[in-house]
């Protein structure tokens, strides 16, 4: 593992690593199965993040926003394979796979259906511990010349039952009791920014050597 503080070397532990500064080790630089990572929203720079918080409204299930904050630990998703498939740690993501998000801290996965979410009128986006197969997202880089998920790389997760891309939008921030919290929902490509996100702080399993 390495763990990066800002302003301090790499210290190299077995397996895995938590990297917060833009030089990444060759082995690093794929975003990989079993890695806890975090999501930035591009437009904003806020993180996918998700919380005991119910939405109020539609489904019930346990809501799901972009925060501003680095630090907090309800911002982290482990990275998994779709729904009935397996992984190994530290396999790349090639561009166009299924994938399946997991909350670390409340262990439900990112998902999405038909509900209306509460303030843009896209489709709600939750966290839900059902586990079906709204919990399936498919990986888009933006970057055609990528074969597979890189960090630092932006990126559209599209839903894989709607056709819908997960989106956040400074227009649409929450008050109490979450107040400054941006809504997270799902809507068509709308080529204004919205869409796009890039992984960047996380716990990072190495690349996996074939």
């Amino acid at each position: 593992m390495h763990i990066v503080l800002p302003g301090l070397a790499y210290l190299a532990l077995f397996a895995s690593a938590t990297i917060a500064i833009p030089d990444i080790d060759e082995e690093f630089q794929k975003v990989t199965c079993g890695s806890s990572i975090k999501l930035t929203h591009e437009k904003s720079h806020f993180k996918l993040h998700s919380h005991q918080i119910p939405y109020g409204t539609g489904s019930g299930q346990q809501s799901i926003t972009a925060v501003p904050g680095k630090d907090d630990t309800n911002s982290l998703w482990r990275v998994m394979a779709q729904l009935g498939h397996t992984c190994d740690r530290g396999e790349p993501v090639p561009c166009g796979s299924v994938v399946r998000l997991k909350h670390v801290n409340t262990k439900k996965f990112l998902h999405s259906h038909h509900h209306h979410s509460p303030m843009s009128g896209g489709l709600e986006v939750s966290a839900y511990e059902g586990q079906d197969d709204g919990d399936n997202w498919i990986v888009e880089c933006t970057n055609k010349k990528e074969e597979f998920w890189m960090r630092e790389s932006t990126i559209y997760l599209r839903h894989a039952n709607t056709g819908t891309y997960l989106s956040s939008s400074t227009r649409h921030v929450y008050g109490n009791p979450i107040p400054g919290q941006q809504e997270v929902a799902a809507h068509r490509l709308q080529n204004q920014g919205e869409q796009n996100w890039s992984a960047q702080e996380g716990i990072y399993f190495a690349e996996k050597e074939l």
